[in-house]
């Protein structure tokens, strides 16, 4: 038989409820976001609390903190963007899905070496990235009333990594001027967009 727990009004509301209104968001927390056409803000839901220490990047910001903060195994989160703007290229160890909740989005990924696919989605649609596949999205056209797209995003793992693939190392470096503490001197090493901390990566 599966456990019981009672839980009261007043704990459902303070513990496990995040109000659309309420929520915290930032559109500094990947090193991909001052870049031209990466414009972006990530509104942290559930799931994910900032990595601690001096060189983590913290997706979702630094004072972005979940408003629903025990961990379930995946991280939930929105995702605005202007039209023509979404992250890099990247990778995750862990499967990530997304819905547009607003406006039009195309979702891009490398279906073999130096081939890419895309599709372009609408609301409610749903498209699930498995982990290991390299992925980018975008605002195709923002609904009439409104001057961003709204993206619901879920990612697997209470500690997710994402990388940014070749081609993206020496765009964040120079928007960043070579400081970005996480990216490797290794030229054969991709840059880490999250630590093993985790993170809602994008």
């Amino acid at each position: 038989m599966l456990p019981v727990r009672w839980v009261s009004r007043e704990e459902m509301e303070t513990r496990f409820v995040a109000r659309y209104t309420q929520l915290h968001g930032s559109d500094q927390g990947l090193p991909d976001s001052n870049i031209e056409g990466h414009h972006k803000t990530i509104l942290n839901v559930f799931g994910f609390n900032p990595p601690e220490g001096m060189d983590a990047v913290n997706p979702v910001g630094d004072e972005t903190k979940a408003i629903i903060a025990p961990k379930a195994g995946f991280s939930v989160g929105f995702l605005k963007a202007k039209e023509g703007n979404g992250p890099v290229l990247h990778n995750h160890n862990t499967n990530e899905t997304f819905i547009p909740m607003q406006g039009r989005w195309r979702f891009v990924w490398e279906a073999a070496p130096a081939h890419d696919e895309f599709l372009d989605l609408g609301p409610y649609d749903t498209i699930s990235f498995p982990p290991g596949v390299p992925r980018r999205f975008e605002c195709l056209e923002p609904p009439a009333t409104y001057d961003e797209g709204l993206l619901l995003a879920i990612v697997g793992g209470d500690a997710p990594i994402s990388e940014a693939m070749p081609g993206v190392k020496e765009l964040l470096q120079a928007v960043n001027k070579g400081t970005l503490p996480t990216l490797s001197e290794d030229p054969d090493e991709l840059p880490i967009l999250t630590t093993v901390n985790g993170g809602f990566g994008g």
